[in-house]
């Protein structure tokens, strides 16, 4: 293999291996992640045959980052952070305080000094943006209340981060134990007012000026009917404002990105930016854990087994207890606490960069880097796992709670989470985004009965204002699907864009109700085929529709006169 390429040689071989090893993951119905993690350990510099470049590796992974979070902004308005201000803040500040402590105790136990301690505490109290934002989406409750805190938690976790990364090496020179000096009182107020003016001055541009300016260029870009480049406008403003916030306002890539894509958020181009990056986060963030694999070297579970289990042991078990009895404190249902509190049980991208400053001011040894890579990686292959016992510590607290205090002795049955709908010869539709608001609001005056799925609270909360049943949550899941009663129901129409998960609901569908009509939506032939082979009695195809339709709309007007105000729309 030539040295002259390093860029190329971790795109593709880091990909294929991530892909084989992703696939064989779905296929024995573990994490992806899992397989992507083992294709950065099988190019990292601890295991024979190739060695990718570490450096290059983390620099695409922190792309990754930036488009995630940029992607994570677009769905979170201010008024968003805002709402969830009382919970995630102090929640966050609290969990941060007390998982810090536990990691010092641990790395005290190790014996470290005092500084070495301060960072370890550090890096194990902050999870990674990644992983929680990808779980978030993967489970589809990004949009949910339960969402919204998750995502305030973490950026309020980033701040803190953002203001240790200025404030240790000021501090190192007190935290060293063989330092002489001692740190200035006068000194660390001066460098914390300025890290906290600098971020608050680069929030205050973007939501005077940026408001303003980058809704401005998209529209003109978008006006220009170039998709490339409205592709490239986007990512130009995604990496531009995290460059500028991390050069000019000391603030990190990843909240520079999060604040400009929340700020786009109130455009009315925000979905379409986000459809237009997705592809490039999916790939990016793959990159990003085939970084965090090549870090590993897998012999620190022989050498140090037990430090290592006890600062897994912050991460999975302290952190996830700090932020439950958090939440609860904070009068958050025990649902909202528990998905938050196994969202946490993780650490990544953030704890890498705390540790290689620790390294480089001589506060932390590589001894100390290697427990926090080998923590991060096995939370990272258990966190799922913390989700499927969250979710049936849920069910079992739903349940309780369901039992009145003072008729405990004629408990109820269990409550059911998706009640099945007691509508017969409806029509049920899964999605309501661009093309599921127009199908709704056409069933509804067509005067059918009409029950739909979404994944988030928000986008429907319309419609149950309006009476109609909606349930949120993940269609593909059978609970989800068998609340819906299709052996009753006459008509499905499936508006979401995942062909793959389209055709789960299409295959279970089918299988309830032979007879049921199934239309189903599509962006490419294979796709089209894909849902036909499921079950699907009619797929259309929107670029396929929109030339019929503007064929018709011409033969119209060859035979008539031109109608200035006529208007065919179409949604794909």
């Amino acid at each position: 293999m030539s040295h002259e390429s390093p860029l190329i040689a971790i795109l593709v071989i880091g990909l294929c291996l991530a892909f084989i090893l992703g696939t064989i993951a779905n296929r024995l119905k573990i994490s992806l992640l899992v397989g992507y993690l083992l294709a950065g350990v099988a190019v990292g510099p601890f295991t024979p045959g190739f060695v990718a470049d570490q450096g290059l590796a983390l620099q695409l992974a922190e792309i990754g980052v930036i488009l995630l979070m940029f992607g994570v902004g677009l769905h979170f308005s201010v008024s968003d952070l805002i709402a969830v201000r009382a919970v995630a803040i102090p929640g966050a500040l609290i969990q941060i305080a007390l998982s810090t402590a536990m990691g010092m105790g641990v790395a005290w136990l190790l014996g470290l000094p005092l500084g070495a301690e301060l960072v370890f505490g550090l890096a194990l109290s902050v999870a990674s943006t990644v992983v929680l934002l990808r779980t978030l989406q993967e489970r589809r409750i990004m949009d949910t209340e339960r969402g919204h805190i998750a995502v305030g938690w973490l950026v309020i976790q980033d701040l803190v981060t953002v203001l240790a990364l200025v404030l240790l090496p000021v501090m190192a020179p007190l935290l060293s134990h063989n330092a002489p000096t001692t740190l200035s009182l006068s000194g660390l107020s001066f460098t914390v007012a300025v890290t906290l003016g600098k971020v608050v001055a680069f929030v205050a541009l973007m939501l005077v000026i940026g408001r303003r300016v980058i809704p401005a260029v998209l529209h003109y870009v978008a006006h220009t009917g170039s998709r490339e480049l409205f592709r490239l406008s986007v990512l130009a403003v995604a990496l531009g404002v995290a460059f500028v916030a991390s050069e000019l306002f000391g603030v990190s890539f990843a909240v520079g990105a999060f604040v400009a894509g929340m700020v786009l958020s109130e455009s009315k181009l925000s979905q379409r930016a986000a459809e237009e990056t997705l592809p490039l986060r999916d790939a990016f963030a793959v990159l990003f854990f085939i970084s965090v694999g090549m870090l590993f070297d897998p012999t620190v579970l022989i050498r140090d087994p037990v430090p290592l289990l006890e600062t897994l042991a912050v991460v999975v078990l302290g952190t996830p207890a700090v932020a439950f009895l958090t939440l609860c404190l904070l009068r958050q249902t025990s649902g909202t606490a528990l998905t938050i509190a196994a969202g946490l049980a993780q650490i990544g991208e953030f704890s890498f960069i705390l540790a290689a400053l620790g390294i480089g001011l001589g506060l932390l040894d590589e001894r100390g880097r290697d427990l926090l890579l080998g923590a991060s990686i096995l939370s990272i292959l258990l966190n799922p796992l913390l989700f499927l016992v969250a979710g049936r510590l849920k069910t079992w607290a739903d349940r309780r709670n369901e039992v009145p205090s003072a008729a405990k002795h004629a408990a109820p049955p269990p409550p059911v989470e998706h009640p099945v709908t007691k509508l017969q010869g409806h029509a049920v539709l899964v999605g309501y985004g661009r093309v599921g608001s127009l199908l709704a609001e056409g069933l509804l005056r067509n005067g059918w009965k009409l029950l739909v799925m979404e994944a988030g609270d928000a986008a429907v909360q319309p419609l149950r204002d309006r009476g109609v049943e909606v349930r949120t949550g993940n269609a593909a899941d059978p609970e989800m699907l068998k609340s819906a009663h299709l052996a009753m129901a006459r008509l499905l129409l499936v508006a979401i864009p995942d062909a793959f998960e389209a055709g789960q609901i299409v295959e279970q569908a089918r299988a309830a109700n032979p007879d049921i009509e199934i239309i189903a939506r599509a962006h490419f032939d294979t796709a089209v085929e894909h849902l036909r082979q499921h079950g699907a009695t009619t797929v259309v195809m929107g670029e396929r529709e929109i030339a019929r339709a503007m064929l018709e709309h011409a033969a119209d007007g060859g035979s008539a006169e031109p109608q200035a105000n006529a208007v065919v729309q179409g949604a794909s």
